[in-house]
């Protein structure tokens, strides 16, 4: 009896990545972790094949030795290293050829200026409906710190304008865990204003879609700041914003416990930086306006 030989085919990374992708679903990825993940895999791999390893980590090499910023470094290497274990455990690639370690990035808060920000919150033509949008947007985040994957992903029905208040569900809060921020009255007021100006057609779209009533991507959002940054003259990154709300809020007053529940964090250990930050503010604004500045040395020698 002839010997039956079992023919397997191949596939190609780009159906690798479609499984990979719809298991990480089925484990209850988020969606935009899941379009991360469409964004940075295909262009590593475009003119590649999973049979040239050789050229697999030439590539490699070539992506992570350009003048990376470390958080850059580290997301590209996070998403590649996840679907290269992917790889390695279907037996389709000998073994994962990202073997480096992360970068160590410093802390990116910073303290962006009031009049930056007065500047910023001019910038959107609000007769338009990707300018409404943007200014809106810009509102909220000042307003209650939320995260940029998180203010995209809102529905209309997870606001409460009445009560003033926005519900970020487990599914696309950072921590997975449901919270409710209260809103001020004029991000309440352009909330109103953006959601009358809904296509009636736009039933599953997010609030901060695009002009076509789809989902806006993180990524878009970045480029707009971006845009927005050039007429500035400041660099303005979505977190800046976040950071903003979580440093001035401090500033102004409000406990620290009660920024840790706004903000979602699970415990003080990254509420306790921003509070770090606004003490380093103090002791710099402390050294130049102490009135032993204006007694001078010698005044301070007559009165000693």
């Amino acid at each position: 009896m002839p010997r039956v030989i079992k023919i397997v085919k191949s596939l190609t990374w780009r159906e690798y990545l479609a499984r990979f992708l719809a298991e990480k679903r089925l484990n209850g990825c988020r969606e935009t972790t899941i379009n991360d993940y469409r964004y940075y895999i295909p262009r590593f791999f475009e003119g590649l094949t999973l049979e040239d390893w050789e050229g697999i980590q030439k590539r490699v090499n070539e992506y992570f030795s350009s003048d990376l910023a470390p958080a850059t470094f580290n997301i590209r290497r996070a998403y590649l290293k996840a679907f290269f274990n992917y790889l390695v455990q279907q037996g389709a690639v000998p073994q994962n050829p990202i073997t480096f370690k992360k970068r160590k990035t410093e802390s990116k808060m910073r303290a962006v200026p009031p009049e930056i920000l007065q500047k910023l919150l001019r910038l959107p033509d609000k007769n338009t409906f990707a300018g409404l949008r943007n200014y809106t947007l810009l509102l909220l985040t000042l307003d209650t710190g939320i995260r940029p994957k998180e203010a995209l992903s809102l529905l209309p029905e997870h606001f409460n304008l009445e009560a003033r208040e926005v519900t970020i569900p487990g599914g696309i809060a950072k921590t997975k865990a449901p919270r409710t921020l209260p809103l001020s009255s004029l991000t309440v007021q352009w909330l109103h204003r953006l959601l009358s100006v809904r296509h009636s057609a736009w039933h599953n779209a997010p609030v901060f879609c695009t002009w076509e009533g789809k989902p806006m991507q993180r990524n878009s959002w970045t480029k707009i700041l971006q845009d927005y940054s050039k007429k500035l003259g400041y660099r303005i990154t979505p977190y800046d914003l976040h950071h903003a709300f979580a440093l001035y809020s401090l500033r102004n007053g409000m406990n620290v416990f009660v920024l840790q529940r706004i903000l979602g964090h699970t415990d003080l250990t990254m509420t306790k930086r921003y509070l770090a930050l606004t003490q380093e503010d103090l002791q710099k604004e402390h050294e130049k306006s102490s009135p032993l500045n204006v007694l001078g040395a010698k005044r301070i020698r007559k009165i000693s």
